[in-house]
Order: structure tokens, then sequence, then C-alpha cells
């Protein structure tokens, strides 16, 4: 059973930076897409960014200051946010596709999810 596991959310000062982790056991991390999402409250889950392989795609709010890498050796998935704002604030979700190609934007085509790690930033 595929597992994915986020941590490093908290409270954060604006301008400040945080790195997102998600463990993944279970299966094997190279076979997977990865994908980061958020959620504020209130709100729809929102594309972040996702890798497969090289390749990485961000979403329009990524703006620059949003960073996706992996570690295949220690089969996790990494979400650097540099210069965070408030409105940066929500849950932050990884997920895991089957399969090769271009990385998903879609949150429909992640076949595994975590259960996310809240981020706060506060002004």
């Amino acid at each position: 059973q595929v597992q994915l596991v986020e941590s490093g959310g908290g409270l954060v000062q604006a301008g400040g930076s945080v790195r997102l982790s998600c463990a993944v056991s279970g299966g094997i991390f190279t076979m997977y897409h990865m994908g980061w999402f958020r959620q504020a409250p209130g709100m729809e889950r929102e594309f972040v960014a996702a890798i497969s392989g090289g390749t990485t795609v961000y979403g329009g709010s990524a703006e620059g200051r949003f960073t996706i890498s992996r570690d295949n050796i220690k089969s996790t998935a990494y979400l650097q946010i540099a210069n965070v704002k408030p409105e940066d604030t929500a849950v932050y979700l990884c997920a895991a596709r089957r399969g090769a190609g271009v990385p998903s934007s879609s949150p429909f085509d992640y076949d595994y999810w975590g259960q996310g790690t809240q981020v706060t930033v506060s002004s």
C-alpha cells in the first residue's frame, strides 16, 4: 500500500521560507510523478507544482517563489517556498501519479494523496 506523509509545515513569518517534505513508502518512488497542491479554507484545491523525471511544471500562483524537487534515494519530494506571503496560508498536499510523461496539473490524474501539512503565514 502506497503511503504519502507530508511534513515541514507550521507558522511562518511573511518574507521567510519554508520547505515541505513528502515521504513515500510502499511503492517504487521512481515510477511516480509527484505533485503538490494546496487548499485554503473555502477554496478549491489548487495546483502548485509537479515533477516527473527532470521535468517540472508550476501553477500560475507559483510566481517563481516555489521550487519542487525530488530525492529518489530518499523516496521524498520537496516543495520549497521562498518569500512566503499571507496568501500562501493553506493545507499543502502531496500526490503521486503512476506512469511517465508530462507532469499533470489536474488533481484527478493522481492516484495517491497524503493527508496534508498546514502552512500558516503571519504578516
